[in-house]
């Protein structure tokens, strides 16, 4: 059996909850409270951090080695080109969010009005939520300019850039932090990402005490 310990609203957990289910590899999924780095957590991960995945014999951490796994061993269907350019212009873009869009924008946002409640690590900061609801409007807008474009972030097909991106701005919209209105081609492809059944998973995700907001889980959003 494959397992997954994740958290819901990590979006490195929901990037490779993605892959996981765009290629229909059967998941358990178990939530893990990382936070409080359980003895047995830490056997798996000894830095205490999530995804960890149990696949194949292996235990394996860090979304984007994960996902590359993933796609090297189960190659169908395709998450990243074969040609050379085309790959690094898709791990170019995943590193940009699951660096600089993280860190500018989730961590300040998500991570300030949710995470800090949920682990017990304090109030949030306003000042810091202020600067990456600000901070957003400047990605989307780059968001707007690739997709101007291309038909998807990194070309003409969907990929784990596609999935990268939207990991980050699923976990923003469970707080209604992202304003679709600014960008409609953005939308648009949320929309149509989304729709895909591999996003249901993430959109039945309900932390207690934090409800979220009517439009999360409509694809008419």
């Amino acid at each position: 059996m494959t397992v997954l310990y994740h958290a819901p609203l990590s979006p490195f957990c929901r990037k490779v909850r993605l892959t996981l289910s765009e290629k229909r590899i059967d998941t358990d999924l178990q939530e893990e409270r990382y936070w409080e780095k359980s003895p047995d957590f830490l056997r798996r991960n000894p830095l205490g951090k999530v995804p960890v995945l149990r696949i194949d014999g292996l235990v394996m951490s860090e979304s984007q080695a994960i996902c590359e796994y993933l796609e090297d061993v189960y190659p169908t269907p395709s998450l990243l080109p074969t040609d050379p350019r085309e790959r690094y212009e898709v791990r170019r873009i995943v590193g940009y969010f699951d660096d600089t869009f993280h860190r500018e924008v989730t961590v300040k946002v998500l991570g300030e009005r949710i995470t800090k409640k949920l682990t017990g690590a304090g109030y949030p900061d306003s000042r810091l939520v202020k600067e990456g609801v600000t901070r957003i409007k400047v990605h989307l807008d780059y968001m707007a300019h690739l997709l101007d474009h291309r038909r998807w972030l990194a070309g003409d097909v969907m990929t784990l850039a596609d999935f990268a991106a939207a990991a980050q701005l699923s976990v923003l919209d469970y707080s209604s932090d992202v304003d679709w209105h600014r960008q409609p081609g953005v939308k648009d492809w949320y929309a149509k990402i989304k729709s895909r059944p591999a996003f249901r998973g993430l959109l039945a995700d309900q932390v207690v005490g934090f409800p979220p907001p009517p439009h999360y889980a409509d694809l008419d959003f």
